[in-house]
């Protein structure tokens, strides 16, 4: 492995670029959590998968399990997202703010393996997710509401 590994450094952009059209998504509604947090958090998954990966390859060992390290993500992503959501009297905010960074942290990792069809796919869908379930959803709100009166 050379220093400037190309399939290395596409691993990190792709989980960069991805990341980034989420929180693109996120900016646009005026989110705390925007471009740079999600770019971040996918290109910080992405560079801990490859990581594994490399410890893995340089100290294969009969205990050595490259998903070890990859599977703090998820409880570190968890406890980053717990600090997005806040609870008051009417209800909750800041829980589709959670799981957008707790899935671009999964967006990084398919990243990482260099499993860029499914970071493409997963990143479409959740854009998908995020700008027309959010009309579906205000959809039904008002017919609820409709329907109280």
């Amino acid at each position: 492995m050379n220093f400037f590994d190309l399939d290395i450094i596409l691993r990190l952009v792709s989980a960069t670029l991805l990341g980034g059209f989420i929180g693109l998504e996120r900016e646009r509604h005026g989110k705390v959590a925007g471009f740079r947090t999600y770019a971040l958090v996918s290109v910080g998954s992405a560079l801990i998968m490859v990581v594994s990966i490399q410890v893995h390859e340089i100290y294969n060992t009969v205990n050595s399990d490259p998903g070890r390290i990859a599977a703090q993500v998820v409880t570190g992503i968890g406890f980053l997202g717990a600090g997005a959501i806040i609870r008051f009297s009417a209800g909750v905010k800041g829980l589709t703010t959670a799981a957008g960074i707790w899935v671009a942290a999964g967006v990084g990792l398919a990243c990482g393996l260099a499993q860029y069809g499914t970071a493409t796919i997963a990143t479409v869908l959740i854009l998908v997710i995020l700008m027309f379930f959010s009309k579906i959803d205000r959809f039904f709100d008002k017919r609820k509401r409709a329907e109280k009166d």
